[in-house]
């Protein structure tokens, strides 16, 4: 494999987990994200024995360094309400757990809303469910909370909010952040220019961090800057553009991170477009 920046895409497991593997070898990419089974559902079927090996030894002939899980669709970390706060970290729980059979070395997390209940409440919750999940699974699976993009309730589209979480887990080694760029500019954070890079970035350090950063989610906003609105677009094809991306890219040591691209992709092409959008502005 083509060694320099990991990035790539989130790929379909359709098929079998280890196609995506095949997938992601194909389109050139040099890290990818997945889910380990149906993010819109409950209920899923353990891993079979057979289909771990083969991703695992795929994705090692393939030289993948880094490779990212994303956890399914309906689980709310943040939330304080019974069965729906224990179904979503028992599902957290089994994703860390098929991430690290797997091999899969960041399970990325959306936090989720507090529903009313209020942010230091939805603040506990996460932390709890974080805390539950690490240790029930003896592995090496970094859990990384994605930056929210400031809908009513939510929690984690304030850098404070990322920082309690943080502190509240553990297992210091196995928590970090996933840096959403779509979700980050229409939660107010500009992104847009190299002077707005810096200082949205520099807050970033100041208050989360520098050495949490584990994935980028590289993702236009079609919603302008404060919005409020999870709505991804072609890298430089929306609010932030090519100027905001390149400034991005090579500010501190983002570039040495993965960095998978969310975009509404429907063909083959589109997929081509912007990962060379994506290294051409890495250059």
């Amino acid at each position: 494999m083509k060694r320099g920046p990991m990035i790539g895409f989130h790929l379909s497991i359709a098929g079998s987990l280890d196609q995506s593997v095949d997938r992601a070898v194909e389109m050139g990419c040099t890290t990818f994200q997945i889910f380990t089974r149906n993010p819109r559902g409950w209920a899923f079927k353990p891993l079979d024995g057979g289909q771990v090996e083969l991703f695992r030894s795929k994705r090692s002939r393939a030289g993948f360094e880094r490779v990212v899980g994303h956890m399914p669709y309906l689980a709310n970390l943040a939330t304080s309400e019974g069965e729906y706060q224990r179904k979503s970290r028992d599902s957290l729980a089994a994703e860390v757990a098929r991430c690290s059979s797997l091999g899969i070395d960041y399970l990325v997390a959306h936090i989720g809303s507090h529903m009313g209940k209020g942010t230091m409440e939805g603040v506990k919750n996460v932390v709890a469910a974080c805390n539950q999940a690490l240790e029930a699974d003896p592995g090496r699976t970094v859990i990384a909370i994605e930056t929210m993009a400031g809908q009513k309730h939510s929690v984690g589209s304030r850098f404070e909010e990322l920082r309690l979480i943080l502190d509240g887990v553990k297992q210091r080694k196995r928590i970090g952040v996933c840096f959403d760029t779509c979700h980050v500019f229409a939660a107010g954070f500009d992104l847009a220019t190299r002077p707005a890079v810096e200082a949205t970035m520099g807050m970033f350090e100041d208050v989360v961090g520098k050495d949490v950063l584990r994935v980028v989610h590289l993702n236009d906003s079609k919603g302008p800057l404060g919005s409020g609105l999870d709505r991804h677009e072609y890298v430089g094809k929306g609010q932030i553009g090519e100027k905001g991306f390149r400034a991005f890219l090579h500010h501190g040591e983002i570039a040495a991170l993965p960095i998978i691209m969310e975009v509404p992709v429907e063909e083959r092409t589109q997929f081509e477009e912007n990962l060379a959008v994506a290294r051409r502005l890495l250059a």
